[in-house]
């Protein structure tokens, strides 16, 4: 019990951490005052810890912890906007994307039953997988390193001790990894947080935690931005998004079914159907919560693979504690309060460990030529797109925008296309 409690407490503060800036991000793009931004703060939360009891219960049953799609992050940039061109307010705006995550949950639902994720999961071959991991490192290997440097926003200058101080936890992230006690090794997440915690105190740099007004007791509040709506455009946006999101949840189960498999020997069941079905659960809450719409995220194999927590009851543990602590504004407050070049640090050695995970997926393809060539396309259309502003790409369909303006899912479709292109073309000749 104590080391269920104790992993779980780990993944609490992982899937915390790793999920607090994109509602802060989103909240601060459509001008949410500070109340307003730790609210909608505390009902992403919320639906997180939720989702990742859903998922664990019913559907794919990995130790994969939810977090903020970044699909639906590019939609709430878009839909930004659209404030003043297609919708008067921004409320009105988040009234359909709330919406839209309802519209989306029932099409994960939809594509489940109808049999559409069975025949995607055929297309999640080793090379797409290492397309789809090196991809996710490199998009967020921008955000970590601003993180270390202690850069908050545009003009700000290195700050020297931040990074010393994040280079000093990174070290030893990567000591108690590596650790012969095996206490130490399964809970180095949870020891490098809390000495970085210790070592930005002691230099000065650790935020105040800030004091919050009202009950100590809260509920979030649902269906905040108004009633359901109906969009078109937003249900056009919602077709695509799903598909993509589906991809999405399907290579981050891909991705620990074979760390499981090949790190740790053991054999997981095919469960892709189920995981859609609880998905569409999970949009439907995050639509109920007027939150952000949630999707399996590919760093829980870093995490797993760093910790070597692969037992399912201790991931059930840490949503339990994430969903139970958003009910209370001060501890919310106090996990806010994390420095942020500590997060960014412990990630940094995580997604690490993602790195040798991709290059572990190609040597098992067979056809490595053409593996090769595939992994060309998908990382130079991926890499392209993230050096590209997304304000070039604001004249275009939001569902465009979003997928262009995402170099990770667009270099893994394109990855995709190639691969069953060249496919096509070995057996016609």
């Amino acid at each position: 019990m104590t080391k269920s409690l104790a992993g779980g407490v780990q993944w609490a503060i992982f899937l915390i951490a790793s999920s607090i800036a994109a509602p802060v991000a989103i909240a601060n793009i459509f001008g949410m005052d500070t109340a307003d931004t730790a609210l909608f703060l505390q009902r992403t939360i919320f639906v997180l810890g939720i989702a990742c009891l859903i998922q664990a219960l019913i559907g794919h049953r990995l130790p994969i912890n939810e977090g903020p799609a970044g699909l639906w992050w590019g939609i709430f940039i878009v839909y930004a906007g659209l404030v003043g061109v297609l919708y008067s307010t921004a409320a009105e705006s988040l009234q359909v994307l709330q919406s839209g995550l309802f519209y989306s949950g029932i099409l994960f639902i939809l594509f489940a039953v109808t049999g559409l994720v069975d025949k995607l999961k055929r297309f999640f071959t080793p090379t797409v997988t290492f397309v789809y991991l090196l991809l996710l490192v490199l998009q967020i290997s921008e955000s970590i390193m601003k993180g270390l440097f202690g850069i908050v926003s545009e003009g700000d200058l290195l700050d020297g001790p931040v990074l010393l101080a994040a280079i000093a936890v990174i070290l030893m992230t990567f000591y108690f990894m590596v650790h012969r006690s095996p206490f130490v090794s399964r809970y180095s997440v949870l020891l490098s947080i809390a000495f970085g915690w210790l070592l930005f105190w002691l230099i000065g740099k650790a935020p105040s935690i800030p004091k919050t007004e009202g009950a100590w007791l809260a509920f979030p509040e649902m269906l905040v931005f108004g009633p359901l709506i109906f969009d078109g455009g937003m249900l056009v946006t919602a077709l695509f998004l799903t598909v993509l999101l589906i991809a999405n949840m399907m290579a981050s189960v891909r991705v620990m079914e074979s760390l499981l498999k090949n790190a740790f020997s053991i054999q997981t069941e095919d469960r892709m159907k189920q995981a859609s079905v609880a998905s569409g659960f999970n949009h439907l809450l995050a639509g109920l919560f007027s939150s952000v719409g949630p999707v399996p995220i590919s760093g829980a194999a870093g995490f797993v693979s760093a910790t070597r927590t692969t037992g399912l009851r201790p991931f059930i543990v840490g949503g339990i504690i994430v969903a139970f602590v958003s009910l209370f504004p001060q501890l919310m407050a106090v996990l806010a309060a994390l420095p942020a070049p500590v997060a960014y640090a412990v990630i940094f050695a995580i997604f690490s460990k993602m790195v040798e995970m991709a290059f572990n997926e190609l040597e098992t393809e067979e056809n490595r030529r053409r593996s090769y060539k595939v992994a060309a396309f998908g990382l130079m259309t991926g890499v392209g797109l993230m050096f590209i502003p997304s304000d070039s790409m604001a004249e275009l369909p939001s569902a465009v925008a979003a997928i262009l303006s995402n170099g990770l899912i667009s270099g893994t479709v394109i990855a995709i296309f190639i691969e069953q292109m060249l496919i096509h073309f070995t057996r016609s000749t």
